[in-house]
């Protein structure tokens, strides 16, 4: 699948502004991982901006991700992309373990990304300048971003085995490829 198929798909199921961002911020993210783990920069982004592509419609799990992967199944999607998504539920580790690098950093950015999104989104220079140090931070304030999960940040970072501060950093310097897209320029 091409990214423009895949940005296609994802706008056929999902609406939300707020999604799409993300699912930009994760594929870049999946993209820089890519590099820096040997994978493929365009797989591994494909597979970022179609992580929660089902998730309006089905948010619940398991649901979420296996609806999605019937679709992708059907539309002839790669099967490295449908199990690293699968894998990105806790529901499915079972199934699909985070075995593979592809897996271990679709885990490990899909939270952070987030976070790092929100932290942004509360400066006034936006991704511009932004440390591990203050994400950190915002991390130790249980109402900031409270729907994201610290705990998997930090498996996250355990996951890719390097330290928090550096995925802080490799994070930071994906999502400011695409800060225009994110309106975080």
């Amino acid at each position: 699948m091409t990214r423009n198929e895949a940005w296609q798909l994802l706008c056929e199921f999902t609406q939300t502004d707020s999604l799409r961002k993300h699912a930009l911020a994760v594929e870049a993210a999946m993209r820089h991982y890519a590099t820096l783990l040997g994978g493929d920069p365009d797989l591994w982004g494909v597979t970022g901006l179609l992580h929660d592509f089902d998730y309006e419609r089905w948010p619940e799990p398991p649901a979420h991700t296996r609806e999605g992967a019937h679709i992708l199944r059907e539309r002839g999607v790669d099967t490295e992309i449908i199990e690293a998504i699968l894998s990105h539920g806790e529901w499915n580790v079972p199934d699909y373990p985070r075995d593979r690098p592809i897996r271990k950093a679709l885990f490990a950015v899909d939270e952070l990304s987030g976070f790092i999104v929100a932290c942004a989104l509360v400066r006034p220079t936006r991704l511009e300048g932004l440390t591990p140090k203050s994400v950190k931070k915002k991390m130790k304030t249980p109402g900031f971003a409270a729907a994201v999960s610290r705990d998997d940040i930090h498996a996250g970072a355990a996951l890719l085995e390097i330290e928090l501060d550096e995925h802080i950093s490799n994070c930071v310097a994906a999502l400011q490829t695409v800060a225009r897209e994110l309106d975080l320029a």
